[in-house]
């Protein structure tokens, strides 16, 4: 590929929120980069829930994932370690797809609106005289205004930049298969095990995605994961009727280790994070797809703003981009690391649930602080 020097916005990365801010900033004339390691479509380890609240911004992106066989889901379920179900309906509604569909849908829209992606890797970032300078593993080398941070979880340029988060021990291990099976296309459940929960909803073609995550130090325990979901996931008897009734449809479980859910920063070296780079709210909580795309929207609107108005500062749009991140997502986060934590406590978590089935009216309350409302355009 003929190396493509300078662009208006580079974004590192090509999930969720790389992807839908590709497509905004292409949708208003702006040459984006996106550069990305894997190829498009591809699975991923993800809870492959997203709430309503991101409709109208998909919308606005010329996307509708119903169109691509997302499935409608309004019902939630909650089983304790004991097996007790509680039952509640979903404040706002969500859907399920597959991160292997939405993905690449959302790819070839980028690359219809003009958007180059490479696949390749980003070693170095470089800023300096207000302009960044980007090389990636295979030798080729960029100028941009503008780089979007969204390479998720944990990379390489976290490490680089020495970024608080990545000090720190992830004590976390994620696990994803798709099976088909018998499941209510209309229903998210989260079923507890010692250590961990599973979240279990329908994606597209009649299949169930079934992600757990747990502490690494249970799972270590045991010579592999088979092993482990035998010995401690199976004593949820709805996650082992779930598992041993249902036909896997990847010849291997996918996993992912040292996930962090520690506090990060928005902006970092002057690049705009977005998506898991800028923070991750716990699985437990099923909103971190939408968060990822609505921090799409709020960078790439105020990047946009930026970039046509010679007298905007860089300092005015990164201290905007941090308030508007903290406002749509800080308490989220911190819900989310409250509701965990207590969850990590076996005797507390069950003594919650026991009040939870006696009071379900609180579980709509307490699943909206980790939800919010539809994204206004």
């Amino acid at each position: 590929m003929k190396t493509l020097q300078n662009f208006d916005v580079v974004i590192i990365g090509g999930g969720l929120a790389g992807l839908c801010n590709a497509i905004h900033l292409s949708k208003f004339g702006k040459k984006v980069l996106l550069i990305e390691k894997n190829d498009y479509p591809k699975h991923k380890v993800c809870g492959e829930y997203i709430s309503n609240e991101v409709l109208p911004y998909l919308a606005f992106l010329d996307i509708n994932p119903f169109d691509f066989g997302a499935i409608k889901i309004d019902e939630f379920q909650l089983s304790t370690t004991n097996n007790k179900l509680i039952s509640a309906k979903l404040p706002l509604g969500g859907f399920g797809i597959s991160r292997f569909t939405l993905d690449e849908v959302l790819a070839k829209k980028a690359i219809k609106n003009g958007v180059f992606i490479l696949q390749d890797t980003v070693v170095h970032t470089n800023f300096k005289k207000d302009i960044f300078y980007i090389e990636t593993k295979e030798n080729q080398q960029f100028t941009s205004k503008i780089v979007i941070g969204a390479f998720g979880k944990r990379s390489l340029l976290d490490v680089k930049m020495e970024r608080d988060f990545i000090q720190k021990k992830s004590p976390y291990l994620g696990v994803k298969i798709h099976v088909k099976g018998n499941f209510p296309s209309n229903l998210v459940a989260l079923h507890n095990f010692k250590g961990g929960y599973c979240g279990v909803s329908n994606v597209e073609n009649n299949t169930i995605n079934l992600c757990y995550i747990t502490n690494f130090s249970s799972f270590k325990k045991y010579k592999n994961i088979e092993d482990f979901q035998k010995n401690v996931v199976f004593k949820n008897s709805f996650l082992k009727e779930m598992f041993q009734k249902s036909t896997p449809l990847f010849d291997q479980p996918l996993s992912i280790s040292q996930i962090s859910f520690e506090t990060k920063k928005p902006v970092e070296n002057h690049i705009i994070m977005c998506g898991d780079a800028a923070g991750m709210i716990h699985p437990l909580c099923g909103n971190g797809m939408s968060m990822a795309i609505q921090s799409a929207q709020i960078a790439s609107k105020l990047i946009l703003n930026y970039l046509n108005d010679e007298n905007a500062t860089r300092s005015n749009l990164e201290k905007e981009y941090i308030r508007q991140w903290n406002k749509a997502f800080k308490w989220r986060l911190k819900a989310g690391h409250f509701i965990a934590k207590l969850f990590r406590n076996h005797k507390m978590a069950n003594f919650l649930l026991q009040v939870l089935r006696k009071l379900p009216f609180l579980v709509p309350v307490i699943i909206q602080q980790t939800h919010g409302k539809p994204i206004k355009i």
